[in-house]
């Protein structure tokens, strides 16, 4: 039995080691994970109680529309509830939309290098992938516009990017949007936005009332720390929304993970806590970069990606020889870095002195 053509081509997505790996080959009893952006504090201690107390009919299937979660969305984004689309994480949403509107005949245009499923399950569909490379880490807009053409359906802006960390301001975003073109679907991909803290990063969805082109993507599997329960949502026009509900698995997200979602969105006092840690440990980070004379992309999120003298993928093995788990960055198209979650406040100054001792 053969697959698709293109499928031959393609690699299954790589994660990174676990903790239970990294133990067992180096002999450690510690290890720090810094490779995937999770929220090292964990969750929400409201979804802790929750999820021990509450007795969860794991033999029915889960409710497919996801109502108790939906309105309480909704509700919080103060959206309709028929604009919002639930997948297994928004990476399940991104396949999704290739699936409904990319084919071999179409072309889609996304920056590079950025979150790689964009490309990955556009290739499935075939369609032609036009990537336009960032500019100082941050997408170049002017040139996305210019990859534009009939044949192209959708295009992709993360922002924060991945794995840069750098945004799209407000201005630059709207006048975007306005030249697109409205037959191509707009995909804003906001997965770490509730770490933002810059003034002119834009509030996407108001757009939503003026442009029927356009489909938010944002998840619990970062600030919110359920990145193990799989939640992620789309926001868009009812149109869009009906469109991909039609190729949505009918259960794909699972009663716990609809449950912890609908908790944590009630605890922003826990989100409005991580953040401002996060923001106060991503500054340690770039303090230790100008220490050293190491460049780094400003970023927006829990992450930061810092430029080495050399190489990224050896610096991540040494680094994971002391116990700490990074991603290096020619994994993720940038040579000579690593990308690392910002540490909680204890692992702060174990892991710049591991990095120091490395460099």
């Amino acid at each position: 039995m053969e697959p698709k053509r293109i499928i031959k081509t393609l690699t299954p997505y790589q994660p990174g080691k676990s903790i239970e790996e990294v133990k067992k080959e180096y002999g450690l009893t510690e290890i720090v994970k810094l490779a995937s952006n999770e929220n090292p504090y964990g969750f929400s201690t409201l979804v802790e109680e929750t999820l021990r107390k509450d007795f969860l009919s794991v033999h029915q299937y889960p409710d497919g529309y996801a109502r108790q979660l939906r309105e309480r969305l909704a509700s919080h984004l103060q959206v309709a509830e028929h604009q919002l689309i639930f997948g297994s994480g928004s990476d399940e949403i991104v396949q999704m939309i290739c699936r409904t509107f990319l084919t071999r005949h179409d072309n889609t245009v996304m920056a590079t290098p950025t979150f790689p499923q964009y490309r990955h399950h556009a290739n499935i569909e075939g369609a032609e992938i036009r990537e336009v490379p960032l500019l100082e880490g941050s997408h170049n807009l002017e040139e996305m516009l210019a990859a534009i053409d009939k044949q192209t359906k959708v295009v992709w802006l993360c922002t924060p990017n991945n794995p840069t960390g750098g945004y799209i301001q407000q201005e630059d975003l709207f006048a975007f949007i306005e030249r697109c073109p409205s037959h191509v679907l707009i995909v804003i991909d906001e997965a770490y936005f509730e770490y933002v803290t810059a003034e002119d990063y834009p509030n996407t969805i108001p757009l939503l009332q003026n442009y029927q082109n356009i489909i938010i993507l944002r998840t619990f599997s970062k600030a919110y720390g359920l990145a193990g329960l799989r939640v992620g949502y789309g926001i868009g026009n009812e149109q869009i929304i009906s469109y991909l509900n039609t190729v949505r698995g009918p259960f794909n997200t699972t009663t716990v993970g609809q449950l912890a979602a609908t908790v944590a969105l009630k605890d922003q006092m826990f989100i409005r806590d991580t953040c401002e840690k996060n923001e106060q440990n991503r500054r340690r980070l770039e303090a230790f970069c100008v220490q050293k004379g190491l460049s780094y992309f400003p970023s927006e999120t829990n992450f930061l990606l810092i430029h080495l003298p050399n190489s990224g993928l050896e610096v991540a093995e040494q680094l994971l020889q002391n116990g700490f788990i990074v991603r290096a960055g020619e994994l993720l198209g940038i040579d000579k870095s690593i990308r690392v979650t910002v540490p909680k406040d204890r692992d702060v100054d174990p892991f710049l002195e591991a990095l120091s001792k490395i460099l």
